[in-house]
């Protein structure tokens, strides 16, 4: 996938994720503060329309890069900071990719996991979105091609999300539930497996 293709996919994708945002919002009542609805749908419109301005002859580091910059723009949430941070530690291994294929995604998302982990204290068991993003790498770097390594990422975080349900929340506001987290599904964790479900629905109407 080179860049314009890569740009286009993008901007589908994030116009498909921007359905979920009711949902997310009322995960993340239950869980935090309820603005992760907000955050996704900001953030998205912000990627879409920095991404409409992107010289063509971009490199996939450089439209990564524009990306973290939109959606950290987009809303002052820990969410929103915590996607650019993974975004741009992602552009960095991408640095010499002219052509992103499946392992340079897996690498890009597994590079976006431990930033999004380092910078929020959190790992995998946690129950957060590093619980889905972690298992959806490697799922990816064990794929034979795009659309098998694409379909066990989503199969990988969706697992993930339906385990983590019934442990504790250790990190974020959604720690100081304690034992009334259990049960309940988190919101940053459904937020990468509902992405990756909408990338895969963008790739499909694309080639239709």
């Amino acid at each position: 996938m080179r860049s314009t293709e890569l740009t286009e996919q993008i901007q589908g994708s994030l116009k498909e994720v921007v359905a979920y945002a009711d949902e997310l919002r009322d995960l993340d009542q239950a869980l935090g503060d309820g603005d992760l609805g907000i955050t996704i749908t900001l953030g998205a419109g912000a990627v879409i329309e920095a991404l409409a301005e992107i010289p063509q002859d971009a490199s996939p580091s450089e439209i990564a890069r524009a990306c973290a910059k939109a959606f950290a723009n987009a809303n002052p949430s820990t969410m929103a900071a915590l996607v650019a941070g993974g975004l741009l530690a992602g552009s960095k291994v991408w640095k010499d990719v002219e052509d992103v294929d499946i392992r340079a995604a897996a690498r890009f998302v597994r590079a976006a996991g431990e930033n999004i982990a380092q910078r929020g204290k959190t790992q995998i068991g946690d129950k957060t979105i590093v619980d889905a993003i972690m298992p959806a790498a490697d799922a990816l770097d064990a794929g034979d091609d795009g659309t098998s390594g694409l379909d066990a990422a989503i199969s990988a975080a969706e697992k993930a999300v339906i385990d983590t349900r019934s442990l504790r929340s250790r990190r974020g506001r959604a720690a100081w539930l304690q034992e009334r987290s259990i049960g309940l599904q988190d919101p940053g964790a459904t937020a990468m497996l509902r992405f990756l479900e909408s990338w895969r629905t963008a790739s499909v109407r694309t080639k239709s």
